[in-house]
Formats: structure tokens, C-alpha cells, sequence
């Protein structure tokens, strides 16, 4: 590649990332998925589309789609609330695993009996279309307000399900048959066991790191957050575990560490997470020939409703048989089980591998995932709405960040306060902060003051808070209390925890 070839290399990447951030504006007002309208870019570009480009690299796409894959992982999980996803975390692992389970066995017979392919490759599409998409439920999610058991469940099982399904493909993919499928689960398990283990691990020592070492730029915390969640990845990998499971662990762990400089992290990591995305997206439409999914787009369809209609209800309900659930809520987790990026990405695996009948497999879970994200996004807030799961109320969050002051063996401490917050007309002197914190100056309207004990705080207002080492944490967590329960926080019950809302995300 010559210095001329980069420099237009260069100029399409940025024309094509502005066109994708003029598409998420076009997603938010229509209710259009925005992965749709990327992949829409890259048929566009392709070459049955206005860019002619000819582009038939799966193995390419397959390790490109990887890195955008533990890049989402590592952004999902750093958005991730321990409150929520604790309670859930049982029915998601089983969910994950038998849910999965069922899935692919009713998906792949009604693939092999209804649209008459072979078992392997009926086996490999079950395997491929039964994974939800971290990407599509985070996005989704985001913008629905669920109770926080339907939330965590569902954002667990996005995390969790890539691991087993990559295995499951990997195996039916071989050149040879699979002998024993207790051999295939056990290695299943081993794998989840050694990528756990590694991410955790992984992620506490990052964070009892980053926050006992105070770093001379606030821009290295988000850069040293991300080295880590890959790092988690690489080191899951190559210990022959999930590098998915780990990286999406370890994220989970940073995310909920209490860091410093977390907002700015957060928008670093929001910002990768949609370059990752686009790019994914874009490189997975290229790689479509448009004019050869009409022989498989009704193969798509059948398989799409098996999918969505019968084997995952089926998943759901058998997997969360020992949970007492609401049949409200497992209706909704049927029909939120959200295809995206992670589908095509797996079925370039049998293209890889040399399988046969791949490009068609390639083409029937590309039109799958297109034709049925279209249908479950934007009905998702609906059919909540009809099953009254709404969860609207609560207090707003406070944005808290935080900056060590290590000379001084203090934090410096920047509160938002959002609308929607209960600190609104409560007084400094009523925060009630403990001995060693104080609020030094509140910045409202663009001017800054220092405040008087019975100045009142208003939306919108910006406050800065000094503490001490010791009372930290104890100064944190009295601000949320006061931001959830008012000022009469103490006496209500209000405990300073990070609500079960979806905060402050994309």
C-alpha cells in the first residue's frame, strides 16, 4: 500500500463513518434499527450496489468481525450494573446454556425438515441464529425502560451465550463429525470455567490497579480500561477458555469498580463501541451479494419463524421453569431475543472451513437476521408496553466523576445534577455530608460560586466536592442517596446504591 493509496483509503473510512452518525440520527427518529441502515451502507458500496466494489474475504470479516466483537463485549460490560445483573445471574447462565441448547436442536430439525437441509448444515444454522446479539440488546434495551430483573437477565444472557454458541459452531464446522456430545459439553464448560476465571481475575486486578495508581494524564484511564478488557480477551484465548466470557467478565468488573475519571471512560468506550459497530456492519454488507439471496430468502423466512415463534419461547420457558417469572416477562424475553452482527459473523466460520452449502448458510442467516431485527426492534417497546412492563419511575442518577488528588490524599468529586433528580431544592447544608467532604463550588448557568450551607441546588447545576480518602466512597454514596430520596434520604430508606434504571447511557 502506497502513502496515496492510504490517503484514500483514509478519505472513504471518514465519508463512511459520517454517513453511519447521519444514519443513527435517521435510526433514533424512525425507530429503524441502526445496524440495518449499516449494513445498507456496505451493500450499497458493494457490488451489486453504487460502489461497485468487489469484496468476497470471509476470512477477513470473520477476524475484523471478532476484534469488533470483544470491543462490544468490553463496552456492554462496562455499562453493566452489578445490582442488576446479580439476581439475574442464575437464570441468564441457564438461559445461556439450556436455553441454547433447545434453541438450536428445534431450530436445526425444522431446518432439516421444513426447508430439507442436511443435518450438518441445518445443525450449524441453529447453532449460528440461536446466539442474541450483544450490540442489538444493549442498543435496544437502552432505550426501553424494564423492570431490572427482564433487563439483567437479558444483558447477561447477550453477554454469556456468544462463548457456547462459538463452540458449538466451531465443532459442527470440523472437517470431521462430532463422536460424543458429552465431550462437546464438557469442553463447553471447561472453556466457561477457564474464561470466568480469567476475566474476573483479570478485571479485579486492573481496577485495584487503576485505582490505587494515580495516572499524570485523566485521558490514559479510559485507554488503560480498554487494554485491559482486551487483554482479558487475549489471555481467555489463549489459555484455551472464552476470551468472549473473559473480556465481557472483566468489563463487568472495571465497570462497576467506582474508577476514576468514569464519565470520560464511559464516552470512550461508547465512542469505540460504535466505530466497532460500523465497521462490522459495513464490512458484513459488503461482503452479501444482494442478487444471490433470492433463492434462500424464503428458507430465511421459515427458519426466522421456527426461531422466533417456537424454539426460542421453548428455550425460555425451559430454562426458566425453576424460576417463579411472570408470564408477562417471559413473553417479552421470547420475543427479545435480538439477532445483529454476532449471526453473520459466525456464519462466515463454515465459509472458512470449507463446509458445504456455506455460502448458502451465509446467505439465509444474513437475510434472517435482516428481515426479523426489522420486525423485533421497533415492536420491543410495544409489546412491552402492552404487557405493562414499563419500569418509568425513579429518581435520575447522579453523574458522578472522579479525579485522585494523590499529593493530597484526597478525590476531587464533579456532580451532575440531571433533571429528573430528587437533590433539586435541597440545600448544601442538607446534603448532611460526612466529616471530611464538603462542597466547595457549584457552577450554574456558566458562572461559578462558592456555596452557602443554605444555598439551594437546582437541575442543572454542577457541583464540586472535595474528600478525604477515608470518607470517599461514604461522600459518593450519600450524594446518590440524596439524588434518589430528597433530603429526607436517611429517614426514607434511600441507601445511596446505584439505582436498578438503565442510567446514563447511549
Amino acid at each position: 500500500m502506497t502513502v496515496h493509496d492510504l490517503n484514500q483509503l483514509l478519505l472513504i473510512c471518514s465519508l463512511v463513518l459520517l454517513v453511519a452518525v447521519a444514519a443513527v440520527r435517521i435510526s433514533s427518529r424512525s425507530g429503524l434499527p441502526s445496524l440495518l441502515l449499516y449494513l445498507g451502507i456496505g451493500v450499497a458500496m458493494g457490488q451489486d450496489g453504487v460502489g461497485n466494489l468487489s469484496f468476497n474475504n470471509a476470512e477477513l470479516t470473520q477476524v475484523i468481525g471478532y476484534a469488533a466483537l470483544v470491543v462490544i463485549l468490553a463496552e456492554g460490560g462496562l455499562g453493566t450494573k452489578w445490582k442488576e445483573i446479580r439476581p439475574a445471574l442464575p437464570a441468564a447462565a441457564v438461559l445461556s446454556l439450556a436455553g441454547i441448547a433447545v434453541s438450536v436442536g428445534v431450530t436445526a430439525a425444522g431446518a432439516h425438515y421444513l426447508v430439507g437441509l442436511e443435518w450438518r448444515q441445518a445443525l450449524i444454522i441453529g447453532a449460528v441464529v440461536s446466539s442474541t446479539d450483544a450490540a442489538a440488546v444493549f442498543s435496544v434495551l437502552r432505550k426501553v425502560p424494564l423492570p431490572s430483573r427482564v433487563t439483567g437477565i437479558l444483558e447477561a444472557e447477550s453477554g454469556f451465550n456468544d462463548a457456547p454458541v462459538v463452540i458449538l459452531v466451531v465443532a459442527f464446522s470440523a472437517a470431521g463429525p462430532v463422536e460424543h456430545w458429552y465431550i462437546l459439553v464438557a469442553e463447553i464448560a471447561l472453556e466457561l470455567a477457564i474464561g470466568a476465571a480469567i476475566g474476573i481475575a483479570v478485571g479485579w486486578l486492573g481496577a485495584y490497579g487503576l485505582r490505587h495508581v494515580a495516572l499524570p494524564a485523566s485521558g490514559l484511564y479510559p485507554i488503560a480500561v480498554m487494554a485491559i478488557a482486551v487483554a482479558a480477551y487475549a489471555a481467555g484465548a489463549m489459555a484455551h477458555g472464552s476470551g468472549f466470557l473473559a473480556v465481557y467478565l472483566a468489563s463487568m468488573v472495571l465497570g462497576n469498580a467506582k474508577l476514576p475519571h468514569w464519565p470520560a471512560t464511559r464516552g470512550f468506550a461508547e465512542g469505540l463501541g460504535w466505530i466497532a459497530q460500523i465497521g462490522m456492519f459495513v464490512l458484513l454488507g459488503l461482503l452479501v451479494t444482494p442478487h444471490d439471496l433470492l433463492d434462500d430468502t424464503w428458507p430465511a423466512i421459515i427458519i426466522g419463524l421456527i426461531l422466533t415463534m417456537v424454539a426460542r419461547p421453548l428455550g425460555v420457558i425451559a430454562s426458566l421453569l425453576p424460576f417463579r417469572m411472570p408470564w408477562q416477562e417471559k413473553a417479552l424475553m421470547s420475543w427479545a431475543g435480538l439477532r445483529g452482527a454476532v449471526p453473520i459473523i459466525l456464519a462466515t466460520i463454515p465459509m472458512v472451513n470449507g463446509v458445504d452449502d456455506s455460502q448458502r448458510i451465509f446467505n439465509i442467516v444474513f437475510v434472517l437476521v435482516v428481515v426479523y431485527t426489522l420486525i423485533q426492534g421497533p415492536t420491543l417497546p410495544w409489546l412491552a408496553k402492552k404487557l405493562r412492563l414499563g419500569d418509568s419511575s425513579g429518581a435520575a442518577d447522579l453523574g458522578i466523576e472522579s479525579a485522585p488528588l494523590e499529593r493530597l490524599r484526597g478525590h476531587l468529586l464533579s456532580v451532575g445534577i440531571p433533571k429528573g433528580s430528587r437533590m433539586h431544592g435541597v440545600e448544601v447544608g442538607e446534603l448532611r455530608m460526612p466529616a471530611g467532604a464538603a462542597v466547595t463550588l457549584v457552577v450554574r448557568d456558566g458562572e461559578s460560586f462558592v456555596p452557602q450551607p443554605t444555598t439551594v441546588l437546582q437541575r442543572g447545576d454542577e457541583l464540586l466536592v472535595v474528600a478525604t480518602d477515608p470518607v470517599r466512597d461514604a461522600a459518593e454514596k450519600r450524594l446518590r442517596a440524596v439524588g434518589q430520596g430528597g433530603k429526607l434520604a436517611g429517614w426514607l430508606g434511600t441507601a445511596g446504591q446505584r439505582p436498578e434504571g438503565r442510567g446514563n447511557r447511549r
